[in-house]
């Protein structure tokens, strides 16, 4: 087994290298510091190093010369987040086998690892054998920027690359993620990914909403339950966990779930067994956990909404996951894509956009992000005829508005038991304000946004502070464009 020993000041990148390439056959070891690779290098010889070009106590340049000197025949790779050539080719001149550039895919390293103990190890006198030549490679999964075989498009600006980078790094792992963003980020898409990237790929992706689920019926959506359990309980039932046995179950909006649901979830978590109700038998269970939040679950626990045991069950790794309006560099790929999915939703031409359209998107905030984005294109090609092209007529309501970006501070501030003053909104187009249904549908429109904005999107909550039921609630968002 070749041995190899990770230098690098992030924990993070330690943790999953290690992870990564252990389950690929290597025997890994990992420190933060130059000195303590050091202090390893000199009771074991390993065959590879991969170094972080720059660390709190020296740097790349100097440890591969103390490397060199110590163990010659130790192959070495230096990871750097500053692309620089001068140092690239001063790095392997100086004996470094190879260079690498973060953002880090764990296909390219494991690539270009197993390149380097497949060539003839350094000579004794320092001179590297045949060195690699460091050139631009492809991950063998899809790019950031490229439609992966088009199920995902991603973002090409530098939140979208970090996005990819970290869950690209964790999902070989089975550790436990968080994935946090606003509403209609896209938490289910990212979940989707990890899952597509890691060893259980094949096996079963489990999606469910937290949100949508009752207080009476959780348990059996997430456990099962026998056969006459409870009043209706007409055959056996097979819960989410037994469904996503061998896979990965993904529950998104965790934090509304009961306080008796999460200590049965932190239960199974713990000794990896269900238990149907109305059964006492136990049922082994192998599942990888990506669970989602649009709130802040350490906020949660500190109110005492959320148990702090099961938080620190889950936080094995946080992803945090940006919202559209700091991509707009990623708006015209989402754009085309969605474009491109819809006209084949609707038998009919790919419409193209004025530039008005593509001005306002750009000013746009997004509120609803991705998901807003692609129900506006939805509405946009269906309304347009064949050959024309989308005009702002056919945008919804409250993006020729304005939309959230324009609303006054009073507004962006109300609480939703704060009566709203349709004058103090921004006027809707295409309303007639003489018409008693116009202005009755302005006025609902008005207060749903504020609600929404003040229970930060939580459709759940949202629906409570209204007191009308989640779908209902629906049923008012389609009817009124409001698109989250």
């Amino acid at each position: 087994m070749k041995s190899i020993l990770i230098i690098d000041d992030e924990i993070n990148i330690c943790t999953l290298l290690s992870k990564f390439l252990s389950k690929h056959g290597f025997k890994t070891d990992s420190t933060m510091t130059g000195a303590q690779a050091l202090k390893m290098m000199k009771e074991e010889a390993y065959d590879l190093v991969l170094c972080d070009y720059r660390l709190k106590d020296t740097d790349g340049a100097q440890l591969l010369n103390d490397i060199r000197a110590l163990r010659p025949q130790t192959v070495v790779i230096i990871i750097t987040g500053y692309s620089d050539v001068r140092i690239a080719v001063e790095m392997v001149k100086n004996g470094a086998y190879d260079y690498i550039s973060k953002p880090l895919y764990p296909d390219e390293i494991l690539s270009l690892v197993n390149k380097a103990l497949s060539q003839p190890a350094p000579s004794v006198q320092g001179t590297p054998v045949a060195p690699y030549v460091h050139e631009e490679r492809t991950p063998q999964h899809s790019e950031p920027g490229k439609n992966g075989g088009g199920k995902y498009v991603y973002g090409e600006s530098e939140p979208s690359k970090e996005l990819f980078r970290e869950l690209t790094l964790v999902a070989p792992t089975d550790y436990s993620v968080i994935l946090f963003g606003e509403t209609g980020t896209g938490k289910e898409s990212v979940a989707h990914l990890i899952h597509d990237h890691s060893s259980r790929s094949n096996q079963p992706f489990i999606a469910i909403d937290c949100g949508s689920l009752s207080k009476e019926l959780a348990a059996s959506e997430l456990f099962g339950h026998e056969k006459g359990a409870f009043t209706g309980a007409i055959n056996t039932k097979i819960g989410a966990f037994e469904q996503a046995h061998g896979g990965t179950i993904f529950l998104d909006e965790i934090a509304n779930l009961s306080y008796d649901i999460q200590v049965a979830l932190l239960r199974v978590i713990q000794e990896k067994q269900i238990r149907r109700v109305g059964s006492m038998k136990e049922i082994a269970v192998d599942t990888r956990l990506i669970v989602a939040s649009n709130e802040n679950l350490f906020e949660a626990v500190q109110k005492g909404k959320f148990r702090e045991d099961l938080f620190h069950r889950f936080n094995e790794f946080t992803i945090h996951i940006p919202p559209l309006r700091v991509r707009n560099a990623d708006l015209p790929l989402f754009v085309d894509s969605f474009l491109s999915q819809v006209s084949k939703e609707l038998n009919k031409p790919e419409p193209v956009m004025t530039e008005e359209v593509w001005e306002c998107f750009r000013q746009y905030d997004w509120p609803g992000n991705i998901r807003e984005l692609k129900n506006v294109i939805r509405r946009a090609s269906l309304l347009t005829p064949a050959g024309k092209e989308i005009t702002m007529a056919a945008l919804p309501l409250e993006m020729k508005a304005g939309g959230f970006s324009r609303l006054n501070s009073s507004a962006m501030a109300a609480s939703a038991g704060v009566a709203e003053d349709s004058d103090d909104m921004p006027d809707l187009p295409m309303l007639d304000e003489n018409d008693l249904k116009s202005v009755a549908l302005k006025a609902e429109y008005n207060k749903i946004i504020n609600v929404l904005k003040a229970v930060k999107y939580n459709k759940t909550k949202a629906a409570q502070l209204l007191n009308i039921d989640r779908k209902t609630l629906y049923n008012k968002l389609r009817l009124l464009n409001i698109n989250y």
